[in-house]
């Protein structure tokens, strides 16, 4: 079986993985870099936390010791499903089953202004852009001391109360309290505001009611400044401006308020539902498709529980990696149709940071809502367990421990120009 796999993320990744080595399989993985980004932790990339080789771990390291896996570097330009046949910028490539694992990218609702002047956090490299913007921002209060222009070099502001926005603010918030002041003594911090806004009622408003509750304590003990039930309806760069024409002098927009699937070119418009995802089967495979597939962030399946679809998390893409692993070696061994699994999510919880020692966590079976330090340590050693090889994991491990005792971290570099970012 010639399969090509579309993205190298939790879902494309684990899928490979679970395949590699298996006879009758030739498997080629397609991605636009070369490694596997962890993105839980591009939070910490972006605040000057981890470093990016920390989180990054170089696809063909991974699959060294696979003989039946071809790592192509590179971008789909169109599915031509009919032929079987992918168009490349690196040429055509043909298969038997196709896989798209492409993941979802930053939504901004089709506001261009914001587009073009918020900076979003989906990839390593738009983490590394943040922190260049964060440490720039307060080198160029430095020269504007007196004026008034300095507020909006001061001010950060996040859109969006998910998990993405919430470890970010509280991450931002420590960087205040523990680190700015001692890097720019000259500059006064009382004046920096680190805005939040989200717009619902509450943060983290798909976690338990009481996770929720935590969360929004926890920031407001650090120092955050939480606007909920208020939008975001433009930015131009210099100025914020909320759906009750509240105004913000900021020169920092922080853009975690949604995601969007990322589908190639050629699949039907009428296959693509709401947050632009591709309708699968219980068995993932496109709709009316005899050889496409898609999983994680980019399908769209509705079972009972999940009328809109599942959570675009970590966990759903591995869990439909591990089903249709199954499925694709008993196609291959002939084991019949009769045989094929249908996917069912297994929740097993979901968790946030906030700052240290401070994190929610939620047992979804027990119903249990766990915060405090005991989430915090339980959300640290699950996410140290899911980074990819162990001299990462000792490097994670080493910068937190490192950090927590120090309350400092020496990663606050910039390699890019501002107009470059």
């Amino acid at each position: 079986m010639k399969l090509v796999i579309i993205g190298a993320g939790f879902g494309g990744l684990q899928l490979a993985r679970k395949l590699r080595n298996k006879a009758g399989f030739d498997i080629t993985l397609i991605d636009k870099v070369n490694h596997h980004q962890f993105q839980p932790l591009f939070y910490q990339v972006a605040t000057a936390g981890l470093d990016a080789s920390n989180i990054s771990f170089p696809l063909r390291k991974i699959f060294h010791k696979s003989k039946n896996i071809k790592i192509r570097l590179g971008e789909v330009k169109q599915i031509l499903a009919a032929e079987n046949k992918l168009v490349t910028d690196f040429g055509d490539v043909y298969f038997d089953k196709l896989v798209i694992a492409t993941g979802a990218d930053t939504n901004f609702f089709n506001n261009t202004q914001i587009a073009a002047h918020a900076l979003p956090m989906k990839s390593t490299i738009e983490a590394l852009n943040l922190r260049y913007k964060i440490l720039q921002n307060f080198e160029k209060a430095t020269e504007l001391q007196g004026s008034e222009s300095i507020e909006g070099y001061l001010n950060v502001c996040i859109v969006g109360g998910g998990a993405t926005g919430v470890e970010l603010s509280g991450a931002i918030a420590e960087m205040k309290k523990f680190v700015l002041h001692k890097d720019f003594p000259e500059l006064d911090f009382s004046k920096m505001n680190i805005y939040l806004f989200e717009g619902t009622a509450k943060t983290l408003e798909m976690m338990q009611p009481k996770s929720s509750d935590r969360s929004m304590k926890y920031l407001q003990k650090l120092g955050v400044t939480l606007k909920t039930n208020t939008k975001v309806i433009s930015y131009n760069g210099d100025k914020l401006v909320t759906n009750f024409n509240e105004e913000i002098k900021t020169k920092l927009v922080i853009w975690a308020a949604g995601i969007k699937g990322n589908i190639p070119e050629g699949i039907d418009a009428t296959l693509i539902a709401r947050g632009n995802r591709i309708k699968v089967d219980r068995q993932c495979k496109v709709i009316d498709s005899a050889s496409v597939y898609a999983i994680g962030d980019v399908a769209y399946m509705q079972t009972l529980g999940y009328a809109n679809g599942h959570p675009q998390v970590a966990p759903v893409a591995t869990q439909m990696a591990d089903m249709l692993a199954k499925n694709l070696y008993r196609e291959e061994m002939k084991s019949g149709a009769a045989n094929f699994l249908e996917f069912v999510y297994h929740d097993k919880g979901s968790m946030a940071t906030v700052g240290r020692n401070l994190a929610v966590v939620d047992l979804p079976k027990s119903k249990i809502s766990l915060g405090g330090f005991i989430a915090w340590a339980i959300w640290m050693f699950l996410h140290l367990m899911l980074i990819l090889g162990v001299k990462n994991r000792l490097f994670v491990f080493a910068n937190w421990l490192y950090n927590y005792f120090t309350y400092d971290q020496s990663l606050r570099l910039i390699f890019k120009k501002e107009r470059d970012i």
